[in-house]
């Protein structure tokens, strides 16, 4: 009787700059949009308005390192002694029996922690948040991570910006930052000067 109840669960594992980080996409949704979760440790996983089963479970696994949750997908960081092929098809099991049985992403608090906002933006914040959600997001997303505002400083014209996910640690990703995010930036906002990560 519980089989015919279980929805079917597809998972495609996707690889991207960062080598210890995988993208595991699946086709149920996992947050709501334009919200994400990044979790370095642990404990985290237990925090008020950040709490996840899910990422609790995936602690679990020794090799773990990092977990982030956004829209349709989990990327997992392992640590530098495990190999890629040692523990993709556990991880692709475990992930497919947790949806099936449709345990939760997420615990109620979390949700409701971060679904009110309420948020009165410069014109110049708003034109950053703009070409961060219709430029940015969407290539980060791809690859395994999350880009989101953190803050704008008038007087210098300097935005910083949280990098997660695989975007945490990767190699790549200060290169992506300068080269590509920043040019992209001072072009399309004239006053912005500087993009920076917040905490990297």
């Amino acid at each position: 009787m519980n089989s015919l109840l279980r929805r079917p669960i597809s998972i495609f594992a996707q690889q991207n700059p960062n080598p210890n980080s995988m993208k595991f996409v699946l086709n149920v949704e996992l947050a709501p949009d334009g919200l994400s979760f990044d979790y370095a440790e642990p404990g985290e996983a237990l925090l008020d308005g950040k709490a996840s089963p899910l990422v609790v479970a995936l602690f679990g696994f020794e090799f773990v390192t990092r977990v982030f949750i956004a829209s349709n997908f989990v990327t997992i960081t392992k640590d530098d002694a495990t190999d890629w092929d040692e523990v993709m098809f556990e991880l692709k099991q475990f992930l497919k029996e947790y949806f099936e049985d449709q345990k939760p992403v997420f615990a109620p608090r979390t949700m409701e922690a971060n679904t009110v906002r309420v948020e009165a933006d410069s014109e110049t914040v708003q034109k950053i948040k703009a070409v961060l959600e219709q430029y940015v997001r969407p290539a980060v997303e791809s690859d395994g991570g999350a880009i989101n505002f953190h803050s704008f400083d008038e007087q210098s014209g300097t935005v910083k910006v949280l990098l997660q996910g695989s975007c945490s640690g990767c190699p790549s990703s200060t290169l992506t930052l300068k080269a590509g995010i920043e040019n992209l930036m001072t072009r399309l906002v004239p006053e912005v000067k500087l993009v920076e990560a917040e905490g990297v």
